[in-house]
């Protein structure tokens, strides 16, 4: 039996995947059947996070003890392929086929497409100088950075940006991102004021709207601590006073993939900073570097311990592993930014480490303050009577922005999405009981009922990942209220896009996004979700107290396993820089 009806028929792939074999199948008869797999499985490898299907590791994809080719014939038959090209250099545009073979690694050529122009776009930010006199700004540098002559990483990280117009800085939680990134920010405004320019145009953006929420208040309460250290508020002012999601800084166009700033209109920036940049996805990393004008600077911030973007691709740790932008990147140690009564800094450097056994035992042996492991447990609506307390307060609050307030004050994050332990079935749980509707009957609005936003919607200004509230406005009326600029933002539920309940939400989901209590509910069994990076994702979601739920085989588990991705943009960087000419 063929390998793609073996793939067919065990449900391995989606309807799309089988569909593009079947369409190259139609184009030419001819084409060998492994030809065709390969071509299904770069397609659900793109579905599963991976920017393409590597030939010798197919299990990493499809894990099954399946007809699998031999690497090196396969290799050969894709080679041969007429639907496969094979570009000579990694910065040459590949040719119109709709596969690509490079460095062992099979793409969809629009994935390649988007490795070759990122990585492209790196290297001509990276191979630009800065312009400015750091002697005008000496004595603001030192009063802003005190300890830089004691090996301060966040005076290095203000130094780089000084000086490169590629700055990576990266961290776990309250390491002082937002702190450097404020401090370093007036150092270029004041650099730009002492030369006699105006103050450098500068953008704030993340990947949610949560995420650029949390970015905003983040820098202004370093703004307000710098204005109390005596720093000039002429300066101050000219800091950024919001940031945006990504796509609203890109500008969004209807019913396109595409953006209004790119490489032909870029972006009317001197200065732009990404925070959460794990979660930036392939394609939208791709988009944003190339619509950073010439001349400007990009700075990208992130946690590389954390969980990659859902789409398509790792980003941000393969440019971290690129030696050629090793002069560009600085690490900040670990501080912390968890409340005093949160001793969560051990546990979170055991999970970061893979570190089981050591984990458990913090976890077990309650040293830890505010952090509580429910060992066995599977069901944290009967273990912890206070979630539907809490949920059920919402919907007697008037004021939509106190409830949105509220909310986030505690979330049970799930690792899976389906089954018992999973978002979708706890939701529907907790639906039933709030609601006094069946389970099984389709979710319709009740007030207190928390909404995810799953697909974005350019026009209301609705983006995947938003989080809202279904409350009644003074006449009675239905509506589901969000967080907005200046506001919150009322629309009736029936023109939302695509949503679902937020009681319980995915890991993934909640990435981007803190919240004071936090229930993390592990599945019964192991899965292949599991990883450090997932746990490590989860527990530094919570800002005071952490309840842990699961078996300690399903930590262990998953505390041995990476959320690893395929990816050639690493290797591309790096290959790049002997084919490129400085700039």
């Amino acid at each position: 039996m063929s390998l793609l009806r073996v793939l067919r028929q065990s449900g391995a792939l989606r309807t799309l995947d089988d569909a593009l074999a079947q369409s190259l199948r139609r184009l030419d008869p001819s084409t060998p059947d492994d030809v065709l797999a390969a071509a299904s499985l770069a397609s659900l490898a793109v579905a599963q996070g991976h920017a393409a299907f590597d030939p010798t590791q197919p299990r990493q994809f499809v894990d099954a003890d399946l007809p699998w080719p031999d690497a090196g014939a396969w290799l050969q038959a894709l080679q041969a392929s007429g639907f496969v090209s094979t570009p000579g250099l990694p910065e040459s545009e590949s040719v119109a086929a709709p596969l690509v073979l490079e460095g062992g690694l099979l793409y969809l050529r629009r994935y390649r497409e988007y490795e070759r122009r990122l990585a492209l776009g790196l290297q001509r930010i990276a191979g630009q100088s800065l312009e400015g006199d750091d002697a005008t700004i000496q004595s603001l540098f030192a009063a802003l950075f005190p300890d830089a002559a004691n090996g301060d990483l966040q005076a290095r990280a203000a130094e780089l940006a000084l000086q490169r117009a590629l700055v990576l800085i990266t961290g776990g939680p309250g390491t002082g991102k937002t702190t450097t990134i404020a401090r370093l920010l007036v150092l270029r405004i004041a650099q730009a004021i002492a030369a006699g320019k105006p103050a450098p145009r500068i953008a704030l953006a993340a990947p949610t709207g949560r995420a650029a929420e949390r970015m905003s208040e983040s820098l202004h309460r370093a703004a307000r601590q710098l204005e109390a250290s005596g720093v000039d508020g002429d300066l101050l002012a000219a800091l950024p006073s919001t940031a945006s999601t990504l796509h609203r800084l890109l500008g969004t166009i209807a019913d396109t993939a595409r953006f209004r700033h790119d490489a032909d209109n870029p972006l009317p920036c001197d200065i732009v900073v990404v925070d959460e940049a794990s979660m930036v996805d392939l394609p939208l990393m791709c988009k944003l570097v190339e619509a950073v004008a010439d001349g400007a600077q990009l700075i990208l911030l992130g946690d590389a311990d954390q969980l990659p973007s859902v789409e398509a691709g790792d980003v941000l740790a393969a440019i971290l592993s690129a030696d050629t932008l090793r002069d560009h990147r600085v690490h900040l140690r670990r501080g912390w930014r968890q409340s005093a009564a949160l001793q969560l800094a051990p546990l979170a450097e055991a999970v970061r480490e893979g570190a089981s056994a050591e984990a458990l035992a913090l976890l077990r042996d309650g040293s830890l303050s505010n952090v509580h492991f429910h060992e066995g447990v599977d069901d944290p609506l009967q273990a912890r009577p206070r979630l539907l307390e809490h949920w059920r307060a919402l919907a007697t609050l008037d004021d939509p922005a106190e409830a949105l307030k509220q909310a986030n004050h505690l979330r049970l994050l799930t690792a899976l999405r389906e089954g018992p332990q999973g978002a979708r079935g706890l939701n529907a749980r907790i639906e039933a009981s709030l609601s006094g509707r069946r389970i099984g009957t389709p979710p319709a609005w009740f007030p207190g009922r928390l909404l995810l936003i799953t697909r974005n919607h350019y026009q209301q200004r609705l983006f995947n990942g938003d989080v809202g509230i279904c409350l009644p406005d003074e006449h009675g009326v239905p509506l589901a209220w969000f967080a907005g600029e200046g506001g919150v933002r009322a629309f009736h539920p029936a023109a939302l896009p695509a949503h679902e309940s937020a009681f319980a939400m995915t890991v993934h989901k909640a990435q981007g996004s803190e919240f004071d209590e936090v229930w993390l509910q592990l599945p019964r069994a192991d899965s292949r979700v599991l990883s450090r990076e997932l746990l490590y994702t989860a527990i530094t979601r919570a800002r005071e107290v952490l309840h842990v739920a699961g078996s300690a085989e399903v930590i262990t588990a998953a505390l041995s396993r990476h959320a690893s991705r395929v990816s050639g943009l690493g290797r591309r960087l790096s290959t790049f820089s002997t084919h490129q000419e400085p700039q």
